[in-house]
């Protein structure tokens, strides 16, 4: 097919357009720039560049170019301006003139990726696992106290374990901590660690706490026989109560034998003959040939008359749920602690809704009639109602079929609404303290504004923060989205910077339909920027918890090459889920760099 010159005269008038956009937007965010770390000067401009750029829809000429066999500028985010500048010379040769030398300042083809991955080093260190893409794990907190689990994870590995400062305390994490850096003298490795602040995660309060009740079940084998429940009598001074454990007055457990035969009734009013099997050095162990319910002061009986009769000590209260089903209607309130239980007739009818606290309690203010909220990732739905003093009702439009379980502590998503909370909790300004003085890396959670950005910044100056110190911002609501480039910029202000896609509340924000299109965004932002960023959220998470990977999750880490790091969750195979994940790396980046699709020589045995 021969070249039109009609067409390249076109193409060549849109790609003087598109540079002129760029040329003025140079300009106009010329004092932002002058913010930014100077190792990030070029980045930043070329974000700006970039940003300028998807301004204009370029897809039309897209098509043309690649009819022409040209570039389509598809993966150029990295130096756009540099790329469009040699496009627009080879268009201006097929016509035959020769356009002059342009004096903008800008990154020719390639300086980007150099950049990126200078930066990715930066953060997370050069790798030492033979990998472009690095891998960061969360570490439970049995890390703390078990050191070949987390040697195993070097081993396997991991390049970075992160540390989830919304569970545990400092003296867990500290341990785990040490547990990283005795593993990584080891295998000589470096292994970076990360420190996830809480922030302001929008929950449910508390529910009514139910009866101080223990379900001991007796459960059936492979065969279907049924094995007897066990028990175990602790000492009542025991503080924290293991799922066996249930406490009794410690010199009447002292004098318990193998063999003995204790008669007591459960909370259902049902007798049960409960025998004492093993004595440990912690408590004492019995067996009941049937399930059994014991409830805190249950009177036990021995058999063996020279010991007398004693009752269970204190055990925790149920935690307790509120059923929501479709159709039905629940009560969010911003009052602590008026949670109540929903009423049901005898036919299942909801009677009574259920109320349920919401934490922070100025969210309940800020919310509209017609707002669609989320419970629990998403697992229930619906829209707000009514709105009342302090409270507001929610129709139920989607839940599980036979309705879902609502418990305290579980996440409000409102994709809609302005939630006005800061980035930073008075925990997480505690929190920081400690990752300051013991972590590589602080990620960041909610981050909405340029706002959030400044008050971390000052916040980390004001603690005395080494600049060597790694901030990933993680991105997960529909706020964080639209500000994302005053974000990045914002941000660029440390040298050692990263962006998580929090692809779980995302997801919940932008809605499932558009998550695609959005986290190709982000990832086309930040690679315009030279940002390293974070593939996060249920990554080989069957893998992981069950032992065994979906299948759609070997699609989804292929796909994660686009990024430069993938965080694996925590999980009882989670050094399975390391060496796979690694060993899919490698394999995916000798065809795959980035987002281009790389074609080596094809091996068909």
């Amino acid at each position: 097919m021969g070249i039109n010159k009609e067409q390249l005269q076109t193409i060549a008038l849109r790609i003087d357009e598109v540079i002129g956009l760029i040329q003025k937007e140079n300009l106009e965010n010329h004092a932002l720039l002058d913010e930014v770390c100077p190792s990030y000067k070029k980045s930043a401009q070329n974000l700006s560049h970039y940003a300028a750029f998807r301004g204009f829809d370029a897809r039309s000429m897209q098509k043309e170019l690649k009819h022409l066999g040209l570039t389509r500028l598809a993966n150029s985010e990295g130096n756009i301006l540099g790329s469009l500048i040699n496009l627009k010379e080879i268009v201006h040769s097929l016509l035959g003139d020769f356009p002059k030398s342009m004096d903008d300042d800008f990154l020719n083809i390639g300086e980007g990726k150099k950049l990126l991955q200078k930066h990715t080093d930066y953060l997370f260190g050069e790798s030492g696992n033979h990998r472009r893409v690095r891998i960061m794990v969360t570490q439970p907190s049995e890390a703390a106290n078990n050191y070949d689990l987390v040697l195993d994870m070097v081993k396997g590995g991991m390049d970075c374990a992160r540390v989830n400062c919304a569970h545990d305390h400092p003296e867990v994490w500290k341990k785990i901590i040490e547990n990283v850096r005795k593993a990584e003298e080891e295998c000589g490795i470096k292994v970076k660690v990360a420190m996830d602040l809480s922030g302001p995660k929008i929950r449910t309060g508390d529910i009514v706490m139910g009866p101080k009740i223990k379900r001991f079940k007796a459960p059936k084998d492979q065969n279907g026989v049924r094995r007897p429940a066990i028990v175990k009598f602790v000492p009542a001074s025991k503080s924290v109560l293991d799922p066996l454990d249930v406490p009794v007055d410690e010199v009447w457990l002292k004098q318990l034998q193998v063999g003995d035969d204790i008669k007591t009734k459960d909370c259902r009013g049902k007798s049960h003959k409960i025998k004492v099997v093993k004595i440990l050095e912690d408590g004492v162990l019995l067996e009941n040939p049937k399930t059994i319910y014991l409830e805190t002061e249950t009177i036990l009986k021995p058999k063996r008359a020279k010991l007398g009769e004693t009752q269970i000590g204190e055990l925790p209260p149920v935690e307790q749920s509120i059923l929501v089903r479709e159709g039905d209607v629940i009560t969010v309130t911003g009052e602590v602690g008026a949670s109540s239980l929903p009423k049901f007739d005898a036919k299942g009818n909801l009677v009574h809704p259920g109320v349920i606290g919401c934490i922070p309690a100025q969210i309940v203010e800020r919310v509209k009639v017609g707002d669609r909220i989320l419970f629990d990732d998403g697992k229930i739905s619906g829209e707000v109602e009514t709105l009342g003093n302090g409270t507001f009702q929610v129709k139920i439009t989607r839940a599980k079929e036979g309705g879902a379980m609502l418990k305290a502590e579980k996440g409000i998503n409102l994709p809609a609404l302005d939630l006005g909370i800061s980035g930073l909790t008075e925990k997480d300004r505690e929190d920081l303290k400690f990752v300051v003085q013991h972590a590589d890396i602080v990620n960041v959670s909610y981050v909405n504004s340029e706002a959030d950005v400044v008050e971390l910044l000052s916040e980390l100056e004001s603690l005395g923060a080494k600049p060597e110190l790694g901030v990933i911002l993680k991105i997960e609501t529909q706020s964080a989205y639209k500000n994302l480039i005053g974000i990045l910029l914002t941000a660029m202000q440390r040298k050692h910077l990263g962006v998580m896609i929090a692809r779980g509340d995302l997801a919940l924000e932008v809605g499932w339909k558009n998550m695609g299109m959005v986290q190709e965004g982000i990832l086309s932002f930040c690679s315009a920027a030279h940002i390293p960023v974070v593939w996060a959220t249920q990554v080989l998470e069957s893998l992981a918890k069950k032992g065994l990977p979906f299948r759609s999750e070997i699609t989804d880490i292929t796909s994660s090459v686009q990024a430069e790091c993938v965080m694996l969750n925590k999980g009882p195979h989670i050094n399975k889920a390391i060496s796979f994940l690694h060993e899919v790396l490698l394999n995916s980046e000798t065809s795959h760099d980035k987002k281009e699709v790389m074609l080596p020589k094809m091996k068909w045995d």
